[in-house]
């Protein structure tokens, strides 16, 4: 890491003038070059307010020995240059910088304008040439996701449904649900920078602007993100992951028979169908998945507290 020509102390770098300016200017392309590994990224988008969950989530990936080409999108300068002071070189933020208070309520405006950045993000990600897999933070690694990523396929996701699956369920992109799409996840994907994979983000982008937030509509970016996979799926290879292993919180955390029954397939669980933050924390303690308060020796990020 010595290589990296911005690494230098950081106590508090919002007081430091040359810190700020470096990392202000710190690029995606640049971030990119210096994190990946193998031509892969994992990325994350985070506000401050996520920071217990961003360092658990680190703590699980750590434990798979992948935290390396974690790359953190900071939606805040904040949290650009805590991530930095910690880890430097792991953060980056790209423009325009939102109101991040905003975008912690799901079904809220800010959340919406928050979470519909993520195709911008990857697209420009893949237009750099790289893999990436997204995770939302609210997200704890068991295993280590890399080898269910078999064959050469353009884009690869998790069904958010709670209906159980057998084991030797299609890999397709499940048929229409009530709501005439599918109930693809959008929080944990992972993409080759193909032409498929840039056209389901070019799709999704476009599906967004025609789906606005609304009182009425309060939308998020998953449905424009399952009609994007809809609307390109004949001409982009997609692959369904294993449910078993890549279960939706709401079938992980309230089906205690499927848990038992598939015991040692988890890979990632994620801590949805639930909403707010000290609900999403309890969740995660009931079932020993908060590893901060044990366990924040082991992030690259430390002790919350040490962040300033």
């Amino acid at each position: 890491m010595s290589a990296f020509p911005y690494q230098r102390p950081l106590n508090n770098p919002l007081k430091q003038p040359y810190s700020f300016l470096k990392w202000r200017a710190y690029t995606l392309s640049e971030a990119a070059a210096f994190v990946a590994k193998n031509e892969t990224l994992i990325i994350c988008a985070v506000s401050e307010a996520y920071f217990p969950f961003l360092n658990n989530w680190l703590i699980s990936i750590v434990r798979q020995k992948h935290h390396e080409k974690v790359l953190v999108i900071a939606e805040d300068y904040g949290t650009l240059f805590k991530v930095n002071a910690k880890w430097p070189g792991h953060a980056v933020l790209i423009p325009p910088v939102l109101d991040s208070q905003a975008s912690h309520k799901f079904g809220s405006m800010g959340f919406f304008n928050f979470t519909s950045r993520r195709p911008r993000h990857l697209l420009q990600i893949l237009e750099l040439g790289y893999n990436v897999m997204y995770n939302d933070v609210d997200m704890v690694w068991l295993a280590d996701p890399f080898p269910y990523l078999e064959g050469n396929h353009d884009i690869y996701f998790t069904d958010d449904m709670t209906a159980v699956k057998p084991l030797n369920h299609s890999h397709d992109l499940p048929p229409p649900g009530k709501k005439g799409r599918p109930y693809i996840c959008s929080c944990m994907i992972f993409l080759r920078p193909t032409n498929g994979a840039k056209l389901v983000m070019k799709k999704w982008i476009e599906e967004l602007q025609d789906q606005p937030w609304s009182r009425a509509k309060k939308a998020n970016d998953q449905p424009a993100f399952n009609f994007a996979l809809m609307r390109t799926e004949q001409q982009v290879d997609m692959y369904l992951l294993p449910q078993a292993a890549f279960p939706t919180g709401g079938l992980y955390f309230k089906n205690k028979t499927w848990v038992k029954e598939t015991k040692g397939m988890h890979v990632i669980i994620h801590n949805n169908y639930i909403i707010g933050f000290e609900k999403k924390i309890k969740r995660f303690h009931d079932y020993k998945l908060w590893l901060v308060d044990d366990h924040s020796s082991e992030s690259p990020l430390g002790k919350l507290e040490d962040l300033g």
